[in-house]
C-alpha cells in the first residue's frame, strides 16, 4: 500500500475494495487525478483510494498520471540525539529540495540539507522510507517524489536558515520539542519522525 498526500489527506494505493465510508473508491486505470485532487480539497471526504489488481503495477501507473519531481531530503541526528528541523510556510519540516541533473540522490540529500541550514559535516547512516506529496506549482499539478535519508552531524556550529528558499528558523529539536513540531507539520514528515 502506498499514500500520496494532497495537502494532509492521503490517496492511498491499493489492491483491495472496501465499502465507501469516508473514503472513496476509484479505479486507478480510469480515474481522473485532477478530479481525485479537487475531492480531497474541496470535500469533507477524508481519504481517495485508488484501486488496481496487480499490486506491483499500483505506483508505476499512478507515477505517469503526473510530472514527477525527485527530491532529497534528511532526518539529521545530532551528538545530543536531537534532530534537525527548519520552518518555513507557518509550519515545520525536514530539510529537503530538488535533484539537479545527474546527481545521485545520496549527494542532492546531503546538499539540499546543507543549503536549507548551513550545517556542515553530513553523514548518511541508512536510508529511509519514500514520501509522496502532490503540489501545484504555475497552475500545474506535480508529484514530489522525496527519498529521506537519517544523517548524523557533530556539527556545533551556527545554523542558517535559507531564506530565499522561505526558510525563516532552523533549529535542533528534542523528543519533546520534536513532538510538539509535529502538531504544525505535515503528514508526510509525521510518518518519518514517529
Amino acid at each position: 500500500m502506498y499514500k500520496i498526500f494532497v495537502n494532509d489527506k492521503p490517496i492511498i494505493l491499493t489492491t483491495k475494495v472496501e465499502k465507501e465510508t469516508d473514503f472513496k473508491n476509484y479505479l486507478l486505470n480510469t480515474v481522473k487525478i485532477s478530479k481525485v485532487i479537487k475531492e480531497l480539497n474541496k470535500t469533507s471526504v477524508k481519504e481517495v483510494r485508488l484501486i488496481h489488481d496487480k499490486e506491483e503495477k499500483l505506483l508505476k501507473k499512478f507515477l505517469k498520471k503526473l510530472p514527477n519531481v525527485i527530491a532529497g531530503g534528511g532526518k539529521v541526528y545530532n551528538n545530543q540525539g536531537e534532530i534537525l528541523f527548519i520552518y518555513r510556510n507557518d509550519k515545520w519540516d525536514l530539510p529537503k529540495g530538488k535533484a539537479e541533473k545527474k546527481e545521485r540522490i545520496e549527494e542532492t540529500a546531503i546538499r539540499e540539507v546543507e543549503e536549507e541550514t548551513g550545517i556542515k559535516g553530513l553523514e548518511i547512516t541508512k536510508p529511509l522510507q519514500t514520501t509522496y506529496h502532490i503540489f501545484k506549482r504555475n497552475g500545474r499539478h506535480k508529484i514530489k517524489i522525496t527519498y529521506w535519508f537519517e544523517m548524523t552531524s557533530s556539527y556545533d556550529g551556527q545554523l542558517e536558515p535559507q531564506e530565499n528558499e522561505g526558510i525563516t528558523k532552523v533549529a535542533w529539536l528534542n523528543e519533546e520539542e520534536s513532538k510538539k513540531a509535529l502538531e504544525n507539520s505535515y503528514a508526510n514528515i509525521r510518518t518519518l519522525i514517529s
